[in-house]
C-alpha cells in the first residue's frame, strides 16, 4: 500500500506538469512467447533525472553526451497482440525546469508486463533518482547523487561522485567506487562494497557484507551473514546475528559483536570492544580491548599506543586466553581461573606474580597480579574454565 501511494503521487505530479509530457507507442513485435513495445526518446536542459516504474529494470549510464536519451522495452506475456496493447501503459517522458521524468503509468493491478529501462546522461547530471516495484537497477559514471529504491531486484552501482543510498527488498547490492558517503540496505541479499571515500552504512537482513576499503566510519550490519572488511580510515562497527566477523586495518575504533561467530581483527589505532556468544576472538594489534565470548578462546595482542588510558577486559566461560604484551608496555595486570583443576597461568614476565588456592582433590583457583614498567591501565583477564598465558609479543 505504501509503495502505492508513492507512485499515484508521483504519477500525480506528471499529471499536474501539463502539457510537456507525452505518452508514446512505440513499436510493437513479437519475441518467442512474448510481445515487445520499444520506445525510445530524447530529453535536454535537466539536471537531474527521476524515474519510476511499476515493474522492471533499470540502468543509468553517464557519458559525454550533453542531453537525455533513453529507450524502453516492455514485455508483455499474453496471447494475441491486441491483448498486449491493452497491457501496455502510457510512457510519460517530459522536462520541467532541471529535472526530466520517466514515468510508466500504474493502476492496473492485472497488468501481465514488465520493462527494461536504458537510460544515458551526461556524466555531470546532479541526481538521479529510479524506483521501481521490482527489478534489477545499475547506475555507472554519475557526478552526482544516487538514490535507488527496487521492491526486490539487484542493485549495481560504481563510478558516483556523489552520495548514494540504495534499498532492495531481497536482492544483493554491489557498489564499486564511489567518492561520497553510502548507505544501503536489502531485506535479505550479500552487499560488496570495493572502494568508498565517504561514511558507510550497509544493512541486509540475512546476507554476508564484504568491503574493500573505505576512508572514513563504517557501520555495517545483517541479521545471519558473515562480514569482511579489508580495510577502514575511521570508526567501524560490525554486528552479525549469528556469522563471522573479519576486519584488517582499521583506523579508529572499532565495536564487532556475533550471537554465535568467530572475531578476528589485524590491527586498529582505538579502543576495541569485542563480543560473541560462542567462537573465538583473535585481535593481532590493538592498544586496549574489551573482548568477551561465552564459549571459546581469545588471543590478544596489545602494544605501546600512544595516549592510551583506557583499561582492557579478557574474559570467557570456557576457553583459553592468550595476551602478547610489549616489553615497553606499562600496564597493570589481573587475571583468574576460577576452575583451576588442570589448569593453569604461565607468564614471561617476572614482575606478574602467580598464587594458586585451594586443594589437591577440592576447587582450585588461579590468580595472577603484576605491574609491568610501574603498571599503567588495567588489564583483567578472567577464564572459568581454561588456561590463561602472558607471552612476549614480538615486534
Amino acid at each position: 500500500m505504501k509503495r502505492a501511494l508513492k507512485f499515484v503521487s508521483v504519477v500525480a505530479v506528471v499529471i499536474a506538469l501539463g502539457a510537456i509530457g507525452f505518452g508514446q507507442e512505440g513499436r510493437i513485435y513479437r519475441e518467442g512467447s512474448t510481445w515487445v513495445q520499444e520506445v525510445s526518446g530524447e530529453l535536454s536542459g535537466a539536471k537531474n533525472l527521476r524515474v519510476k516504474l511499476d515493474a522492471g529494470s533499470v540502468k543509468i549510464q553517464g557519458g559525454s553526451q550533453t542531453g537525455i536519451t533513453y529507450v524502453i522495452h516492455r514485455r508483455a506475456y499474453t496471447a494475441s497482440e491486441e491483448q498486449a496493447r491493452r497491457q501496455f501503459q502510457r510512457i510519460t517522458a517530459i522536462t520541467k525546469g532541471d529535472t526530466a521524468w520517466i514515468v510508466a503509468e500504474g493502476g492496473n493491478l492485472r497488468r501481465k508486463c514488465s520493462d527494461d529501462l536504458v537510460v544515458n546522461v551526461p556524466r555531470n547530471l546532479d541526481l538521479a533518482k529510479i524506483e521501481t516495484g521490482g527489478g534489477n537497477v545499475s547506475a555507472f559514471a554519475i557526478a552526482g547523487r544516487v538514490e535507488i529504491e527496487s521492491g526486490g531486484g539487484t542493485i549495481q552501482l560504481d563510478d558516483i561522485g556523489g552520495a548514494v543510498t540504495a534499498e532492495t527488498g531481497g536482492g544483493a547490492i554491489e557498489v564499486g567506487k564511489t567518492a561520497g558517503d553510502v548507505t544501503v540496505e536489502t531485506g535479505g541479499g550479500n552487499i560488496k562494497v570495493n572502494s568508498v571515500k565517504g561514511d558507510l552504512k550497509l544493512t541486509t537482513g540475512g546476507g554476508s557484507v564484504i568491503v574493500s576499503s573505505g576512508l572514513r566510519d563504517a557501520i555495517l550490519e545483517t541479521g545471519a551473514g558473515s562480514i569482511r572488511l579489508e580495510k577502514c580510515g575511521g570508526h567501524v562497527k560490525a554486528t552479525t546475528g549469528g556469522g563471522t566477523i573479519d576486519l584488517g586495518v582499521i583506523g579508529g575504533a572499532v565495536e564487532m559483536e556475533s550471537n554465535a561467530g568467530s572475531i578476528r581483527l589485524v590491527s586498529a589505532k582505538g579502543h576495541v570492544d569485542a563480543q560473541t556468544g560462542g567462537g573465538s576472538i583473535q585481535l593481532d594489534s590493538a592498544s586496549s580491548v574489551r573482548a568477551e565470548t561465552a564459549a571459546g578462546g581469545i588471543i590478544v595482542k596489545l602494544l605501546t599506543m600512544a595516549d592510551v588510558r583506557k583499561a582492557s577486559m579478557l574474559e570467557t566461560s570456557a576457553g583459553d586466553i592468550t595476551v602478547y604484551l610489549a616489553d615497553d608496555l606499562p600496564i597493570t595486570v589481573r587475571a583468574s581461573i576460577e576452575l583451576a583443576n588442570g589448569h593453569s597461568i604461565r607468564s614471561d614476565f617476572g614482575d606478574i606474580r602467580v598464587l594458586t588456592e585451594g586443594g589437591q582433590w577440592g576447587p582450585k583457583t588461579v590468580t595472577a597480579e603484576g605491574q609491568l614498567k610501574g603498571g599503567g591501565p588495567l588489564l583483567k583477564v578472567r577464564t572459568s574454565s581454561g588456561n590463561i598465558s602472558f607471552l612476549r609479543a614480538s615486534r
